[in-house]
């Protein structure tokens, strides 16, 4: 019962998750948003004290459950391990308690130091949405635009068109490395990157220790089979020793089913629970009432009936066809509106890229620097940052991205659009223009005449930094290439105007 239960709502979790971070239309953050703040670490670095509490109530009563129904990491690396057919394949072996406590230290340095590129290579929720966003998103996409297109053919606006482009090849790379290692591991050995790589994982097992519900032995039925042993993908499990280790044991009921005398139970062995054959003390049953096995997060549980279906905005074009854009090398990287400043992104983001896979304009994207790696930063090749999207406030579960509305976003110095005299097409090629002007939308761009004194002198850009919001509309419709005209520089940290 105990498994049953525990594969119905990891089943859910995960494919609830795996929809949310696929998701590009922003209508399943509505019904499925909490998941991803009831992670772990992102609920660490919100200071979520709910969530925060509540997960640790959750281990200290059933044990490590988190990681195998809430974590979607946690999730696929039973999904992998399971296509492993080959049966009776796994061993005890000893925790490689000093790697786990190496990891956990790691990580806890990062979180102090603010080294965000490190601790999003070692946060598990993070390294799952990078793989998602990166290697199924396009092929959901990709699906998305070909039920576009059939639905064109009929005359109907039930999907629509999305763009797929490599938003960058760094981050790319590491979430098919991340994939790739955790796949393999999973297949040979279940949950080894579980129990020896995963900070969360750490945390939670030494808690777990201390839960109330675990799977004991009742030394006296066991016949030492092996069976329970040899299907533990943890790896937690002495049958000679009739011991489990409950910092690596996540609760997933595989031992109870495989064992056919009886001799393992999950509930709560009291004085009772001794391991040792020699001890004669009658064990006491555990209680088979299923509700008492179901967890906090059991009723909580969303339907899968939400349409994808929404009409999307497009971003304003130009007299210009935009392509081939040289991105512009700036001095401070752009953060996303209500990330407060660019250090407390640094600080807060874990870079599992739920904030750029629900972007509808396609303005964020992973950093390439190497402190900011795979942390979002705004590029206007695409698109601009509209001023009535909240979207990215909205999804982000750690606090890197505070929740704004649309008016304090109006409101938000982001950054600043420079121009570059001798890159501009009214200059370099003798003609009129005014797209950055005309598309400004807080009125921060005028046409004057480059040499005042001149009644016939050419119109040319001039920003007012004080109205100027940094939303990017003057650099993704300026016409000049490869190099812009006018581009935004960011501020390190937000104000007001």
């Amino acid at each position: 019962m105990l498994r049953k239960i525990r594969i119905t709502l990891a089943a859910l979790f995960f494919i609830g998750i795996t929809l949310l971070l696929l998701d590009f239309t922003g209508t399943l953050h509505h019904w499925l948003g909490w998941m991803a703040k009831v992670q772990f670490l992102p609920a660490l670095l919100a200071l979520n004290a709910v969530v925060l509490v509540a997960l640790v109530v959750l281990t200290l009563v059933f044990g490590r459950i988190y990681c195998s129904v809430i974590c979607p990491l946690g999730v696929m690396q039973d999904v992998i391990s399971h296509l492993n057919r080959k049966k009776n394949r796994f061993t005890h072996s000893r925790a490689l308690t000093w790697l786990r406590l190496l990891m956990l230290v790691v990580m806890a340095v990062a979180i102090i130091a603010g080294l965000g590129s490190l601790m999003a290579l070692l946060a598990p929720y993070s390294s799952y949405g990078r793989i998602v966003n990166n290697l199924l998103q396009p092929l959901y996409i990709w699906c998305n635009n070909g039920l576009a297109a059939i639905a064109e053919h009929y005359e109907s606006y039930a999907f629509y068109d999305k763009e797929v482009w490599l938003k960058s090849l760094p981050t790319f790379l590491v979430a098919l490395v991340t994939f790739v290692v955790i796949a393999v591991l999973a297949w040979r050995g279940g949950r080894t990157y579980c129990n020896t790589i995963c900070p969360v994982g750490t945390v939670l097992g030494y808690l777990a220790k201390f839960s109330w519900f675990k799977v004991y032995f009742d030394a006296d039925k066991c016949r030492s089979c092996s069976l329970c042993t040899k299907n533990c993908k943890a790896s937690c499990i002495d049958f000679k020793s009739h011991t489990v280790d409950y910092t690596r044991c996540v609760a997933c009921g595989n031992c109870l089913s495989k064992c056919n005398f009886d001799a393992l139970h999950y509930g709560h062995a009291g004085k009772t629970g001794k391991t040792e054959k020699t001890e004669k003390t009658e064990i006491s049953e555990a209680p088979q009432d299923s509700t008492r096995r179901a967890f906090l997060l059991g009723g909580a549980i969303v339907a899968a009936d939400v349409a994808l279906a929404q009409a999307g905005k497009k971003v304003d074009g130009g007299l210009a066809e935009i392509v081939d854009r040289t991105p512009p090398k700036r001095k401070q990287r752009i953060t996303p509106p209500g990330s407060v400043s660019a250090s407390n992104m640094q600080r807060h983001c874990t870079a599992c890229q739920l904030c750029v896979a629900q972007c509808p304009n396609d303005v964020l994207r992973p950093s390439g620097d190497l402190l900011t790696l795979m942390q979002p930063t705004l590029s206007y090749e695409h698109g601009f940052c509209r001023p009535e999207c909240t979207r990215c406030s909205e999804v982000c579960p750690t606090g890197a991205i505070r929740p704004i509305d649309t008016a304090q976003k109006t409101s938000i110095q982001i950054g600043h659009a420079v121009w570059i005299k001798e890159n501009c097409v009214v200059l370099t090629d003798n003609v009129e223009c005014g797209n950055c002007a005309r598309h400004c939308p807080s009125e921060a761009i005028m046409m004057v005449p480059n040499d005042p004194d001149d009644d016939e002198s050419p119109m040319v850009p001039a920003v007012d930094h004080t109205k100027c919001i940094g939303c990017g509309a003057c650099e993704y419709v300026c016409p000049a290439r490869p190099f812009g005209a006018i581009f935004v520089e960011g501020n390190e940290t937000h104000s007001e105007i």
